[in-house]
């Protein structure tokens, strides 16, 4: 029998309280019962072993979207390629336990202009197939799209990324993403975004990349992720290898997420325009844990704690306009050069360049320096104040270049420092006496109350 509309539509059975109630599918034991005619029912669709069901799953979608009432799938697997969303598509599983498993095909799920779409309670498994990146650039994958809400799924073993959100705004909540290619969440040009209590594991390249296709406000919510094993897969110097990776996008709040494990950095904000890393907990990071860096204006870096990473935080490229930053309240613990690398060992607890104010912070374990201020001619303005620096090499280096700013080291306390508290460097090579038991000026930096033990 050919799956048409008119069909499914004669073969429906739910009764006419579940209709009403907005229950559109059931779990349905050996054959298929006799058509009953329910008014206002919807098609019944149970899983099929074997059976490709996209033809009858797309029209089930399409007349629910239509009469705007939820379609509830029951326990099972569904071998689906393609499926278009409409708008206000209500696609509801029953607790992770209805699977949609990709048999292939262009793209899986889709949605173009398509407001309102709720996806909740679902595995949505790409089966490790191959997609057009041209056409769809994860295994959810949404364009135009306006009040969102993909909630409670379980999105795994992709080929590209997890969800692709373009120009779209709503929630990414309580879902699990993971065994991506890419990423396992990547937002282009969103339009008012919260992600929040999702788990994001075992992604080739990025955890969560929130991206703009050119400077701009963004305003995404990144809140309360854990985001594990994070690696590097298609190289790069950072772009890849990212626990969350804010590129272009300005105003995103990053806050109270889990990051460990990651081959690059657990935050990292480039030409990210007040940007906020607030409250994150950063464990086992291979590069600088949360980093600020090139053309931005404005990073707030406050309350993290940061353990076992090759640097704590940078906030860098002066050069490339990068500047104005607080970098307060935070911790950070047992750090590690990278001997393998040629030039860039790291080690480092805090580095900043340009309008920044450094406060309040404890750093123990630091193998090059607890702060570094500065490199080369690309320092200005620069306030470091109140820190307690434990167990490094050196405390804080300045850089000696002439062309450079002014700064101020002030009330700092640093202990066991093994190859003094406060000295000048010529890119990040001491030189020159310890600085710490002396007040004065030297050169364009002041020195105050700092205590050497």
């Amino acid at each position: 029998m050919p799956l048409d509309r008119r069909t499914l539509l004669s073969t429906g059975l739910v009764s006419t309280g579940l209709a009403a109630a907005g229950l559109s599918a059931t779990a349905v034991a050996g054959p298929r019962p006799q058509a009953s005619e329910a008014p206002g029912s919807l098609p019944m669709i149970a899983p099929v072993d074997g059976s490709d069901q996209t033809t009858e799953l797309q029209i089930a979608v399409d007349t629910a979207a239509e009469r705007g009432i939820p379609l509830v799938l029951p326990p099972g697997r569904f071998r689906v390629g393609h499926l278009e969303l409409r708008p206000n598509t209500r696609l509801i599983g029953a607790s992770r336990q209805t699977v949609l498993e990709f048999t292939g095909g262009e793209a899986f799920l889709t949605a173009r202009g398509a407001a309102g779409v709720r996806l909740e309670a679902l595995v949505i498994d790409g089966n490790l197939l191959g997609m057009d990146a041209n056409r769809a650039r994860g295994l959810i994958a949404f364009e135009d799209c306006v009040d969102l809400s993909l909630r409670d799924l379980d999105v795994r073993r992709g080929l590209l990324n997890g969800i692709a959100l373009t120009r779209s705004s709503g929630s990414v909540t309580d879902c699990s993403i993971r065994e991506m290619s890419q990423a396992g969440l990547m937002s282009l040009d969103a339009l008012g975004l919260d992600v929040s209590h999702n788990s994001v594991l075992d992604c080739a390249n990025n955890g969560i990349q929130i991206w703009r296709s050119s400077a701009g406000d963004d305003g995404s919510l990144i809140s309360a992720n854990r985001i594990e094993r994070i690696a590097a897969k298609g190289g790069g110097s950072g772009e890849n290898g990212n626990g969350i990776n804010v590129y272009r996008a300005g105003g995103v709040l990053v806050s109270a997420n889990q990051i460990r494990d990651c081959a690059y950095s657990a935050i990292r904000g480039n030409a990210a325009n007040d940007i906020q890393m607030v409250g994150n907990a950063c464990r086992g990071i291979g590069e600088v844990a949360l980093y600020a860096e090139f053309g931005f204006e404005g990073a707030l870096i406050a309350n993290n704690l940061v353990a076992d990473a090759a640097s704590g935080i940078a906030v860098t490229n002066f050069n490339e306009g990068g500047r104005l930053a607080v970098v307060q309240g935070n911790l950070i613990r047992n750090l590690k050069r990278r001997e393998h690398e040629p030039v860039d060992k790291r080690g480092v607890g805090i580095g900043i360049e340009a309008d920044a104010a450094v406060s309040g912070n404890v750093i123990e374990g630091a193998p090059t320096a607890g702060i570094i201020a500065g490199w080369g001619p690309y320092l200005r303005d620069v306030a470091i104040t109140g820190n307690l620096i434990r167990n490094a090499a050196v405390g804080i280096l300045v850089t000696s270049d002439a062309a450079a700013g002014a700064s101020l080291v002030s009330q700092n306390t640093i202990s066991g420092a093994r190859d003094g508290a406060i000295r000048a460097m010529d890119h990040g090579t001491p030189h020159g006496p310890d600085l710490a038991l002396s007040d004065g000026i030297a050169g364009r930096v002041t020195l105050r109350g700092n205590l050497a033990v």
